[in-house]
């Protein structure tokens, strides 16, 4: 778990300052970006452990390690609560429906590539 947590935490970072850095918008790219593919991980490794293929301590480095210090919550709800705080509030509405609907994708998606390779 903490060998996970040790790639996610920083691959969050960088990831998140490129993307960023490649968007002239208040919209918060990065932070969107590394929860969404977080989201796409997590199925993924949802449907490897449904189909017997992702044992428990795989689980645990992935799924609790990388992903928990991949994606981010508090910043996807402070990155929103300052969109608003600053005027822009259809960006923050946007923040959360885009971040809602493309996370439950990319999650229902990791399941259905899981379950096609291994089912």
């Amino acid at each position: 778990m903490v060998l996970g947590a040790m790639v996610g935490a920083p691959l969050r970072y960088l990831t998140d300052r490129a993307v960023q850095a490649r968007h002239d918008s208040v919209f918060p790219w990065g932070t969107f970006v590394v929860n969404v593919t977080g989201c796409l991980i997590l199925g993924l490794l949802t449907g490897a452990a449904a189909a017997g293929v992702a044992g428990p301590h795989l689980q645990l480095l992935l799924g609790t390690g990388l992903c928990g210090a991949l994606t981010t919550y508090s910043t996807f709800s402070y990155e929103t609560l300052r969109l608003t705080e600053t005027g822009a509030g259809l960006y923050a509405a946007a923040n959360v429906a885009a971040s809602l609907v493309a996370g439950l994708g990319a999650a229902f998606a990791g399941v259905a590539i899981a379950h096609s390779v291994w089912a």
